[in-house]
């Protein structure tokens, strides 16, 4: 039988199939009107569907599989139990940081004492996020809040005091989620390392440094797009050429998907968003296999549609692959690849408030769908997500025994993407690449992401689907446990026991700003007037000068103390402040 006579035939059984015996089971089912299940057969695979073409093997062109041949937790989960935590990798800890550098150093140095040997994984307050020092009247009562107030070097100096010898900033990677003033945190962190003598090309560090993604999401921008992407460039060819172990930037669709977009639209504004990034390389008269690598993702979006988000992955991976080959002309695959921590997951935005111990059944299943996409199936986030800022160690220690259970007893890591060539993995793959290149070309067309975030486009589109999946929800179309369904009053709210004290003191977060206002003050009258002036003023003319690689000069003004506003005041002066478009 040829295949099209084959297809022929099931295709008439898959008719006979519906007409009978479906209809027959849902006779015994009066409140359903059709069946709620899909089920795949070849119909839904492309007729030319070719395995080496749209899947391959896991770590070769086009990482539909993975982006690696294997994933090595799978190999040394035997081993797990008897390695000491954190020796393994030099990467950095978990997402952390709050109130004063003094109280992000304490925190650190009782993850050091209680056997950790990661990095700072800093996470920055808001103030800092904007461009603000904490002694600014305008941002009173938020310094320290959700995140660590870092206005200078000495602030630095303070949280790293704990990373000295053996884990000293040449031996450990750091994490800065920062994105409109980060070209001032590398300048910092790189004069931090040269005060301790440290060679810049031993540094390990990955600054989000993704600019493009605050406008249509987050919102902790500052400067308009093209003056933002100027400096976005700077420290892309810095990076690049002074400090090949570090990344320069960590895309962020995740925080697109938690705005409010469809899986659609964090896909495309993601390859939106790195073309531009990428472009920005290759303008600057870089080799696109000579920095590409230097690229990372923290993370896509996430949902508890589980197969959609394994589908989702797998043609991340593959988009991603076929823009680095054939539009930037890259032949080293490890330009080509997504490196991202984790793959697959839920998003804090599925997390719940109420009966928040159901949040780590939720992490389990993301987990599982990381496992099953290419990913180390690890549980994120933790179960107290919604509770306030950071974690319990009871939710953390939950969250790794749930991925030590996943890798070493169920082995979930054994096979690598055990889905594919499933008639529906391959058509739920398909069908999200299709829809996002269809979303992509817009935004080529309008002329791509920066084009796209100035005429509102993309934060538009955004707007409109989080009103559309919340309205989903009201309207009980999209249903969540303790939520909007099974919310009965013999439902328990169950609870767990805290065994040790919350990392984050509360006492110091609420002193934190009068703190951090008193050391700023002591550093600005210390430090030299004649100096912060000369500097400034070099710093506004390089500014003006497009040509002008601004690193350098920022690595001087940290030396000196010069403050975060100091220099994002210089900053707004010559390239002025963003003001949105309308979304309405």
């Amino acid at each position: 039988m040829t295949p099209n006579k084959k297809l022929e035939e099931i295709r008439r059984k898959e008719k006979n199939w519906k007409e009978n015996t479906v209809k027959t089971a849902l006779k015994r089912f009066p409140l359903l009107s059709e069946s709620p299940s899909r089920f795949y057969t070849p119909l839904d695979k492309n007729e030319d569907f070719n395995f080496l073409e749209k899947v391959g093997f896991p770590g070769q062109y086009p990482f539909t599989a993975g982006a690696y041949p294997f994933e090595p937790a799978a190999g040394l989960s035997r081993l797990a139990a008897k390695v000491p935590a954190g020796s393994a990798y030099t990467r950095a800890a978990m997402y952390s940081g709050y109130g004063a550098p003094e109280d992000t150093r304490d925190y650190y140095k009782n993850l050091i004492d209680r056997g950790g040997r990661q990095g700072p994984n800093l996470a920055m307050d808001l103030p800092t996020q904007c461009g603000y020092d904490s002694d600014n009247p305008l941002v009173a009562g938020e310094v320290g809040k959700v995140g660590v107030s870092i206005d200078t070097l000495r602030d630095l100096e303070v949280i790293y005091e704990p990373y000295q010898g053996h884990l000293n900033l040449d031996q450990i990677a750091s994490n800065f989620t920062i994105n409109a003033p980060a070209i001032y945190l590398i300048a910092l962190y790189a004069a931090l390392a040269e005060k301790r003598g440290i060679p810049l090309d031993r540094l390990r560090a990955t600054p989000q440094n993704d600019i493009l993604k605050e406008y249509v999401a987050r919102g902790t921008y500052i400067f308009p797009p093209t003056p933002a992407m100027r400096l976005f460039r700077d420290t892309l060819v810095f990076i690049n050429q002074q400090m090949p172990k570090v990344n320069i930037t960590s895309i962020g669709g995740y925080h697109i998907r938690e705005a409010g977009a469809n899986r659609t639209q964090d896909l495309a504004y993601s390859m939106a968003i790195a073309i531009a990034y990428l472009q920005e390389g290759i303008q600057s008269g870089l080799d696109i296999d000579g920095f590409a690598p230097q690229f990372t993702f923290n993370a896509f979006g996430g949902s508890m549609e589980f197969l959609q988000e394994i589908a989702f992955q797998r043609a991340a991976r593959r988009m991603y692959a076929h823009i680095l080959k054939e539009r930037f002309g890259a032949k080293n695959p490890k330009s080509m690849i997504i490196r991202q921590p984790i793959t697959a997951h839920i998003g804090p935005s599925d997390t719940t408030i109420q009966r928040p111990l159901n949040n780590l059944t939720r992490a389990v299943l993301g987990a599982v769908a990381g496992a099953l996409s290419g990913g180390t199936g690890a549980p994120f986030p933790p179960y107290d997500e919604p509770l306030g800022l950071g974690w319990s160690l009871e939710a953390q220690q939950l969250m790794h025994d749930a991925g030590r259970i996943l890798t070493c007893e169920a082995r979930l890591l054994d096979v690598a993407d055990p889905f594919a060539g499933s008639y529906c993995m391959e058509f739920l793959t398909d069908r999200i690449e299709e829809e996002a290149w269809e979303e992509l070309k817009k935004i080529e067309e309008m002329g791509g992401a920066v084009a796209a975030i100035e005429n509102g486009y993309m934060q538009r589109q955004v707007a409109k689907s989080a009103y559309e999946h919340q309205k989903k929800i009201n309207d009980g179309d999209l249903l969540i446990v303790g939520v909007n369904c099974f919310t009965g009053e013999n439902e328990l709210e169950v609870q767990t026991t805290r065994l040790v004290p919350h990392p984050y003191d509360p006492e110091k977060r609420l002193r934190a700003e009068e703190r951090q206002i008193g050391s700023l003050k002591e550093v600005k009258r210390t430090r030299s007037k004649v100096e912060v002036t000369r500097l400034l003023q070099e710093l506004e003319q390089k500014a003006k000068t497009k040509e002008e690689n601004l690193v350098p000069h920022l690595m001087e003004c940290a030396k000196t103390y010069i403050s975060l506003q100091e220099v994002c005041d210089v900053f707004r002066d010559v390239f002025g402040e963003y003001d949105p478009p309308s979304i309405l």
